[in-house]
């Protein structure tokens, strides 16, 4: 575990959240196509397939009865209802609002470690961070209550964001830490490939008939490229770098998704949208600033 981002930690992570932020907008792409559930479904499948082969090819051992067993269950059922809530949520909201609500995770990360890993704890700067743009983000909130009907969608998405948030929780403090980072992916997504076709089922999602180019390039944006390649880097940093302050990164998602929505979906962006964007970039630049006393000594090293 090493004790601050380096140069590549940072450019991973921005990749990452270039790639979550037109997640969003691939996703509202497809519902009228794709119903949301089954959506989830096919890329859980998909990226779970990819991710079977991938560590078969690397040799990595998936020992399912060992001691990832039980956090590995808790980890996937938080992510397969974590995307069935982000996926529906977003039939009731806009793909720029829905990528804002969906990345207040780092709030749940930051308070439960603070709170539980001594490791983790916040000096007040970062404390205050979290504050900043947790009140811009209640204003964005507000808004959907005052009358653009959106709340409702957007009250299912920041659910979602706190179980990502507890996901992140789950691995950093189990037997998933110190797991190769296929491993962890591996408990997710073969849950979910389990789950999100009987929820799509009881929900009474119908697969498509028929297929149009949008819909097939969505699905396989969403299954190869982000629920298998970029979440398997994203795994891969959470057990070298600290979950903190790579969770604080997905602030930076909005902003990719905000503009993506605009430009390609042709959506709004708010006054209180804006507010909640400067408020998450100011938040992230509090939260990953490092206390002046562990920054001298690092120096000194």
């Amino acid at each position: 575990m090493r004790p601050h981002l380096d140069t590549v930690a940072v450019l991973s992570l921005l990749l990452c959240c270039l790639l979550w932020g037109l997640n969003q907008v691939s996703v509202k792409l497809a519902l009228p196509e794709v119903p949301a559930l089954v959506q989830v479904s096919i890329r859980s499948i998909v990226a779970f397939m990819l991710l079977l082969a991938w560590m078969r090819w690397r040799g990595i051992r998936w020992d399912w009865r060992g001691p990832t067993l039980g956090p590995g269950l808790l980890s996937g059922l938080l992510f397969a209802t974590e995307f069935a809530l982000a996926f529906v949520g977003l039939q009731h909201t806009t793909a720029a609002r829905g990528v804002v609500f969906i990345n207040t995770s780092p709030f749940v990360v930051a308070l439960v470690l603070a709170a539980t890993h001594r490791g983790e704890r916040l000096a007040p700067m970062q404390f205050a961070g979290l504050l900043v743009a947790f009140a811009a983000l209640a204003a964005a909130f507000g808004e959907g209550l005052a009358g653009s009907g959106t709340w409702r969608g957007d009250l299912m998405i920041l659910v979602a964001a706190v179980l990502w948030g507890l996901t992140t929780v789950t691995i950093r403090l189990s037997a998933l830490r110190s797991a190769p980072s296929e491993v962890t992916l591996a408990w997710q997504l073969g849950v979910a490939a389990l789950l999100s076709p009987l929820a799509a089922l009881v929900h009474g999602d119908a697969w498509p008939v028929r297929w149009g180019a949008v819909a097939i390039g969505s699905l396989v944006y969403q299954g190869v490229i982000v629920t298998f390649a970029s979440y398997l880097l994203w795994f891969w940093l959470l057990t070298r770098y600290p979950a903190t302050r790579v969770q604080a990164f997905v602030f930076l998602t909005p902003v990719f998704g905000t503009v993506s929505a605009g430009l390609l979906l042709g959506e709004p962006v708010t006054p209180a949208l804006l507010l909640a964007l400067a408020g998450i970039g100011l938040g992230l630049a509090l939260l990953n600033r490092r206390p002046a006393a562990a920054a001298a000594s690092a120096g000194q090293g």
